[in-house]
């Protein structure tokens, strides 16, 4: 159910994958599933930190944090009998607006005229300025809508594909075995399609947003 006792079940159900995780020690030698914990998050935070410049380093812990989340409900998202909450678009955008918000406000706060220099391209036609500044206006805001959206969009696609082809393979099962044994491979090929989406949109999402700061910086 959506709620117990008035608490919202979502928020246990998006906390609870991380406390999976082996939490990190000053030990020299650790278990393996540490070891490729911290050499995931190492490769993370260093594709995330290589097109940034110094100034956005700062932003290291948010960026690969979110990404390790994304990465964590998107995967256990293709269980069966789980719900995965970044199909909900509510969610992507409660993500998506307050971190390009930050970027936004970062660079009119620490360089305000290159910031809204931006909006209009230099040796732009006089008569085109008002359109043009519109336009870009227009695609600077629409930008955590798109962020939203891709994500949400890719990850209910994929679900939905799986559910149908699922439904097929079960109720052929009974009449057209053969048939059923085909689409049953065409599953596991879109399940093995779904996993590699599931961490590529997290990767895109993150990285989106990194290239946005490293704008505004």
């Amino acid at each position: 159910s959506p709620s117990l006792m008035g608490i919202p079940l979502i928020l246990i159900a998006m906390t609870f994958p991380a406390l999976l995780l082996p939490s990190p020690n000053n030990r020299w030698v650790t278990d393996r599933l540490s070891t490729l914990q911290l050499w995931i998050i190492n490769l993370i935070t260093k594709q995330l930190m290589t097109p940034l410049n110094k100034k956005g380093h700062k932003w290291a812990l948010i960026l690969t944090s979110l990404m390790v989340f994304l990465l964590l409900i998107n995967l256990l998202g293709l269980l069966p009998y789980t719900f995965t909450p970044t199909t909900q678009l509510s969610m992507n955008l409660a993500l998506a607006f307050p971190l390009w918000l930050a970027t936004l406000l970062t660079g009119l706060r620490n360089q305000p005229s290159i910031s809204l220099g931006h909006l209009l391209p230099e040796g732009t036609p006089t008569l085109l300025i008002p359109a043009l500044i519109m336009i870009e206006t227009t695609s600077l805001l629409i930008r955590p809508l798109a962020l939203g959206v891709r994500l949400t969009a890719n990850l209910t696609a994929g679900h939905l594909l799986i559910q149908l082809i699922s439904t097929a393979t079960t109720t052929l099962m009974s009449t057209m075995p053969v048939v059923s044994l085909l689409t049953l491979m065409v599953l596991f090929l879109l399940t093995i399609l779904e996993v590699a989406v599931a961490m590529i949109q997290a990767y895109v999402f993150v990285l989106l947003l990194s290239l946005y700061l490293q704008e505004n910086i």
